[in-house]
């Protein structure tokens, strides 16, 4: 009677090598130089500028030219799609996606497969779908928008675009509210409480970032607000909040004093992407808020 030991002893002395299973790292790394490869022979030259020439015998791209493009060694480049355990910086990673032509979707699945963060501010987000913008039309004139956990304004309906100030006017970058907390005058001017506004802004987006402390976007994002010396003296406070609802006082340019009361609602399981609507506290700010829709839609 063999054992397993003899079984294993025989089968190596056979030449029968055991299966290696795969890292999800490992995984990665090979999607993702599947996807790069795939990617660059399904790109024609002329789509980056380049001349199609008489000789070419490779589909779409060669690999010197895609590592021309994106700035980046050709050696490095070959590595890349060839599986290597290299390191991939987002700029690196953000070069091929322009170099690559590459929509929103799949700059998202490069980002995921290399295991990164994308730094670049979301101008097209995947949580506004257009049954959610339909939501937010049908709440005028009650202001709603969606944000994110670090307080980017990704959609808005017509009265929130014009509660504390004119948003259409703010670059898709700038349109963050702690952001325009600091260094916007018409949103500053537009809160009643605003140093108290700020502190619990702080607070609860410190007690958000325990959880994406190595995520370059709320890193470049905290770099950023960190040049107010006004941010500094609140958040060197480590204040942690969570949220709840409360009741916010705007002095509104067009229709005056408006007391509304904030609602968070949550789309998905973590504390995340959510709905923030303002309603009505009072039948006066009803019909301030309905008079500040009437001239959203007229303009």
């Amino acid at each position: 009677m063999t054992t397993m030991a003899q079984e294993t002893v025989t089968a190596t002395a056979v030449g029968v090598a055991a299966e290696v299973p795969q890292t999800a790292s490992t995984i990665r790394r090979h999607e993702l130089a599947a996807f790069l490869r795939h990617r660059r022979e399904h790109i024609a030259p002329e789509q980056v500028g380049l001349p199609r020439g008489t000789r070419r015998r490779t589909p779409g791209l060669r690999r010197e030219e895609v590592a021309q493009l994106a700035a980046v060694g050709v050696t490095w480049y070959t590595w890349l799609e060839q599986a290597r355990d290299i390191q991939v910086s987002v700029q690196v990673l953000d070069a091929l996606a322009r170099t690559l032509l590459l929509d929103p979707s799949e700059r998202a699945h490069l980002f995921q497969l290399a295991d990164a963060t994308d730094p670049r501010p979301a101008t097209v987000c995947p949580v506004v779908t257009p049954a959610l913008r339909e939501m937010l039309d049908q709440l005028d004139p009650i202001p709603a928008c969606l944000q994110n956990a670090r307080y980017d304004i990704l959609a808005y309906n017509r009265t929130y675009g014009m509660l504390l100030c004119d948003m259409d006017a703010v670059p898709p970058e700038d349109r963050n509210c702690m952001i325009l907390s600091y260094t916007h005058e018409d949103w500053r001017s537009s809160i009643v409480h605003l140093e108290k506004t700020q502190r619990l802004m702080a607070a609860r987006f410190r007690g958000s970032m325990a959880g994406h402390l190595a995520d370059p976007t709320w890193k470049t994002l905290l770099k950023r607000l960190r040049t107010s010396p006004e941010f500094c003296e609140v958040w060197d406070r480590h204040e942690v909040v969570g949220a709840t609802p409360r009741r916010k006082e705007f002095r509104n340019t067009h229709v005056g004093r408006i007391t509304v009361d904030h609602t968070d609602l949550w789309l998905g399981p973590s504390t995340g992407p959510r709905m923030v609507t303002y309603a009505p506290s009072d039948e006066e700010t009803r019909g301030r808020l309905e008079k500040l829709y009437a001239i959203a839609q007229a303009r």
